[in-house]
Order: C-alpha cells, then structure tokens, then sequence
C-alpha cells in the first residue's frame, strides 16, 4: 500500500482526512506517496503552536540556533543521494541536478549556522549629552513560507534557514506538486531537535493554505516565491494586516550575445540557461537577443546543439533534460508553442512531445527564431524548455530590447569586450547580471532578487537576508 503521509505541527505528525496523490513525471505509474491535503483549520493550529514557541525560541542563544542548523545541514548531507533521488521523482529534474539542489540546501543552513552568530547591532553616541543609541535586531515573530514546484528543497531552505536562524518560527506550506521534499527536509529538522512548534509543515492547496497563511493575523511576515499573478494576490492579502512581505515572482530573461562572443562559450550559455532543469527556472535564459553578424552561425549551433540533448526519465544516467513536471504545464507549454508556430513571422524548431518506455511528460527543447520582442511569447514566461531567438542589428538595440519587458530577474551578455560587459552591468534594470554565464545559477551566500514585476521587498539569500527576517529596536539610554 502506498504510504499516507500527514502535516507536521507542534513537534508532532498529525493526519489529515484528505489526501493526494504525488505522481512522478517521469513515470505516471509510479505514485510517490498520498501527502496531506490540510483544511484551512490547520494554518491556526500551525500558527498557535509557532505562536507558543516564538518566545523562548527568540530568546535562545545564537549559539543553539547555530548548532541546530548545523545538525540539519549535516543531515541533508549524510541523505543526500536519497533526497536527490526522491526530488527527482516529484520534480523531473535529472538526477545531477537533483544532487545540486540538495547540496545547494545543505550549503544554505550551513550559511545561515554562521549568520546565526552574526546577528549584530549599533551602539554610538546621541546629539544629546549623556546618551547613548543601542540599535538591536530582533526577529519578527511566526513567518508563513509559501513555496514553488521547481526547486522543492532548495527554496523552503532558503526561506525557512534565515527566519530561524534569527529566532523566528516557522509555518511551512510547500507547492502541492512536491509534498515529499519538504515532507523530508521537515523529517531531517524534527531529528536535528528543535524545539517543538519552532517548524511547522502544512502541506495542501495554494487556494486554501497558501491564501490562509497570506490573511492569518497571527503570521508577522510571509515570504512568496511563485508566479506574478499569485505573488500579487498574496501581497494584497498581507500588507491589507501590514505584515511584512517578500515575493519572488517571474522573470522573462535576456541573454544577449554580441557578434564578438566566443560561440562555443554563448551557445552552452544558452542551452544551460534556457534548457536545463526543463527550463522551469525563473532565472531561465528565455529571450535570446542576437547581434545580426553573429545570429545565423548561433542559430546553426543552437539547433546542432539541442539534437545532441538526451530527454527521458529523470533518474536515466543518458538523460540530459527531464520531464516537463506536469501535463498542466505541458499544455501550457505547447498552448505557447502553438501561438508561436501561428505567427508567419516565427519558426519553432523542437517543441515536440516524445515517448519514452515509461508514461511521462516529455517535451524536446524549443527554439523559436524570427522571434519579435513584442510576440506573446516574448512577453509572457513560458516555464518552460522553450527560448526565443530575436535578431537585433547592434548593441545598443539589444540593450533596449533586453530591457523592454515588465520583468527585472536577471540579464546576461556573451561579449569579449570589457566595455560593453561594464556598460550592460550598469544599464541592466534587473537585479541580477551574468557575464559569459548561464543566467540560471547563482551562489547562496549573495543576494538574490529582481526588480520590477519579478521582486517585491527585501532581498533573499546571504547576509541581505536580514533585512527581512529581523526588525530594528532603537533604545536611547542615559545612565
């Protein structure tokens, strides 16, 4: 029988009366287990119990919060081939890349261990005689985390790492594709020792978990990685309380390549950064904005390149890309391909939906050249393996186009000229900048965020990270 797996609350596995089912992309046949399909009564009791534990968890020694996140790091690490293979499953993504996303994790509580101990403040003299200023930072209270499908262990990571590393405590509500990741990193902190109610696991539909987290009036702050359309909803529920909001939302992301970019290094650019992963990446490479002289020997490369790209089951060692995650996104994939393929202007190259000896959801990489900027398909994120090629007659225009878009996520240019590498830094509206690299793939320890519609709010990651997850105190005292 396959396992049913409850909603973590309180230091406690708790069942719930509805279930679902977890189905691997890569082979329907298999049901990864029935995860927790909470009501909506089950954020108050996530949000009692890590209202009961905000206190005494605040005030524990920066010491014990660096070891307790340490103990989880540890923990991912010593599982780590399991938690890959299991990611892999839910997710699709290829078993090398699953491994990353793990490790990736392990890194961030590792971080965040140290950051623990770093909580520091101010201290100066007032305008006053005889006063000083003690300005201190303190944590914020119980944070809702609402995650996405694509990265289903890296991202609550990333989110839950910091608030707890600064004394908050957490109501984890995981993306409804992806319960197992998150039901086994929950397992990992329970073992690690937390104090009960510090961490809470409610899995469940975004339209009742994720928007209840969004109004509860107990959470201080809830941080959003998802799509624009959500992200804005959750806000609009938040800030109406005044709690404090994070979102990471889409991006639609230019890689420019000007005509003199080493070719073999901008063409792996592009198929790392638009491809890989199934191009279920925010920070995928979507838009490929191509200098005239250079853009038909790109193009002759690009498709030379993607009939070498393997796509199959996730857990084949042969396998390059893996399934796309769901036939939701599927359809959703091939209803922008279609609207592609429609215009007279556009050629897709690829985009075909494959069988393999397993029922799955694979779809080859697309290439879409004689692109426009202002096609439907160039403005809106497709999420998934499936990039435009615009041609553009200098670097000038291609700066202009790269940057006439609503998204801000990340920008990357392939170019030998330390020029124009300096000059795109300065001129990218983006948060984000890749030169001669794969716009998807960023380090732990830096910031991470985007401008415009793909960023609202303090940044994610590295010692930014702060900047949400604590408040400041100012106290002026005078002997």
């Amino acid at each position: 029988m396959t396992s049913a797996t409850g909603i973590y609350l309180d230091g406690a596995w708790h069942d719930v009366a509805e279930h679902r089912e977890n189905i691997n992309p890569s082979d329907h046949r298999d049901v990864i287990g029935l995860f927790g399909r909470a009501e909506r009564s089950a954020v108050d009791d996530a949000v009692d119990a890590a209202s009961g534990a905000f206190g005494p968890w605040s005030r524990t020694s920066p010491q014990r919060r660096a070891d307790l996140l340490e103990a989880v790091a540890a923990g991912i690490t010593a599982q780590a081939d399991d938690l890959a293979r299991l990611l892999a499953r839910e997710e699709g993504k290829t078993l090398p890349e699953a491994k990353g996303e793990v490790m990736r994790a392990a890194h961030i509580f590792r971080f965040f261990s140290g950051e623990a101990l770093r909580v520091v403040g101010e201290r100066q003299a007032s305008t006053r005689e005889g006063v000083t200023v003690n300005l201190a930072r303190e944590p914020l209270g119980v944070v809702g985390i609402i995650a996405p499908w694509n990265f289903p262990i890296a991202i609550p990571a990333w989110k839950a790492a910091p608030a707890l590393a600064y004394g908050n405590t957490v109501v984890l509500k995981p993306a409804e594709l992806v319960p197992a990741s998150a039901v086994a990193l929950t397992r990992i902190i329970h073992e690690a020792g937390f104090p009960p109610g510090v961490f809470n696991l409610v899995t469940g539909s975004g339209a009742v978990i994720g928007d209840a987290i969004a109004a509860h009036p107990g959470i201080a702050a809830v941080t959003f990685t998802g799509s624009e359309p959500v992200g804005r909803r959750v806000a609009q529920t938040a800030v109406a309380r005044l709690a404090e909001v994070q979102l990471e939302m889409g991006g639609k992301n230019p890689l420019i390549v000007l005509a003199d970019a080493e070719l073999d290094i901008a063409v792996e650019c592009a198929i790392n950064g638009a491809f890989f992963s199934t191009g279920q990446r925010c920070t995928a490479s979507s838009r490929l904005i191509v200098e005239d002289a250079i853009h038909d020997r790109f193009v002759e490369r690009m498709l030379a390149r993607m009939s070498e790209l393997r796509v199959g089951h996730a857990l084949d060692d042969a396998t390059d890309i893996g399934p796309v995650v769901d036939e939701r996104q599927l359809e959703t994939d091939l209803r922008y391909l279609g609207i592609a393929r429609e215009a007279t202007h556009s050629e897709v190259h690829g985009g075909e939906v494959v069988e393999r000896t397993t029922p799955g959801n694979f779809l080859t990489p697309a290439l879409i050249t004689g692109a426009r900027n202002d096609d439907q398909v160039s403005r809106e994120e497709v999420f998934g393996p499936v990039a435009s090629v615009i041609r553009v007659g200098d670097y000038d225009e291609a700066v202009t186009v790269a940057g006439d878009t609503e998204f801000g996520l990340v920008a990357g240019i392939c170019t030998t000229s330390l020029r124009a590498s300096e000059d795109f830094q300065s001129r990218s509206d983006t948060g984000m900048v890749m030169v001669n690299l794969p716009t998807a793939g960023v380090d732990p320890h830096v910031a991470f965020g985007g401008r415009k519609g793909s960023s609202f709010g303090p940044r994610e990651q590295g010692t930014h990270a702060r900047d949400f997850f604590t408040q400041t105190k100012t106290a002026y005292v005078r002997p």
